[in-house]
């Protein structure tokens, strides 16, 4: 059975943007999701957290339209949704920042900004890639998040890894976005580039985006987030405000085990 997040203010009385309601879903015999609620808070960064194998990313891939599940629901602000793909997921909406980061090396960062999205000029019926509207956008984009690149004409290979997390970051905030799915957005980056991108997650917030947030790093999720569920065994065992728990509260939820 899934705790309860206490309320606490103007937030909670908000309508949840994201609502999963007793979402299961199988791959054959092996029952990957078992009804699965939580909620996820407009305006907030969530925490998802639980052991390797416990469901984590299952879930994400169902609210990002990769996986249909077998029953339940996903509300998205206030209303059922049934993505049959993670374009009908973008369209609402909803971005996902994977670990592999999804960028092409030999591309300027304004072409990954745009990839798949370009900007047309169009002469009767012929159309032309519009270079510098891209150009344009994207140093306006780079910007609203102060995300530190050379130039957006640079190419991704020549990036540091914090850099081209940010990159993504700013991709998948550009384009009217409101909810943000990050899978463990510092998981290869040193202390200073976490501490940068750990920045632009708080940015990202602030500007209104609601983040939803897979890490083991338990400090990291301390640091950044509003709220926390735990996931194990492919169940959600527990919500938290993060500023009424403690790590070794998550811990405990995680693997079962009792606070002595």
């Amino acid at each position: 059975m899934t705790h309860p997040l206490p309320s606490d203010g103007p937030a909670a009385v908000a309508e949840p943007l994201i609502a999963c309601e007793d979402v299961s879903l199988s791959f054959g015999s092996v029952r990957a999701l078992s009804e699965v609620s939580l909620t996820l808070r407009p305006g907030e960064i969530t925490a998802l957290v639980g052991d390797n194998g416990a469901g984590k990313s299952t879930l994400v891939r169902c609210i990002s339209g990769v996986h249909r599940p077998d029953s339940g629901r996903i509300l998205f602000d206030g209303s059922p949704v049934d993505f049959h793909s993670p374009e009908d997921a973008r369209d609402a909406g909803i971005e996902t920042v994977h670990q592999n980061l999804a960028l092409v090396e030999d591309l300027a960062v304004w072409q990954n900004l745009f990839l798949n999205r370009e900007l047309v000029r169009r002469f009767g019926p012929v159309a032309f890639l519009d270079r510098r509207a891209m150009q344009k956008r994207a140093k306006e984009m780079v910007s609203a998040l102060a995300v530190n690149v050379p130039a957006v004409d640079s190419r991704v290979r020549r990036l540091s890894g914090g850099q081209r997390q940010a990159v993504a970051i700013c991709r998948a905030a550009g384009f009217s976005s409101r909810l943000v799915i990050m899978d463990e957005p510092t998981a290869a980056l040193g202390v200073q580039e976490t501490a940068k991108v750990e920045d632009l997650i708080h940015g990202l917030r602030d500007d209104g985006h609601t983040v939803l947030l897979i890490s083991h790093n338990f400090a990291q999720v301390m640091r950044l987030s509003d709220q926390v569920w735990v996931m194990r065994a492919g169940r959600c065992v527990g919500g938290r405000r993060t500023a009424e728990t403690t790590g070794d509260e998550i811990v405990s939820l995680i693997t079962g085990a009792r606070i002595d």
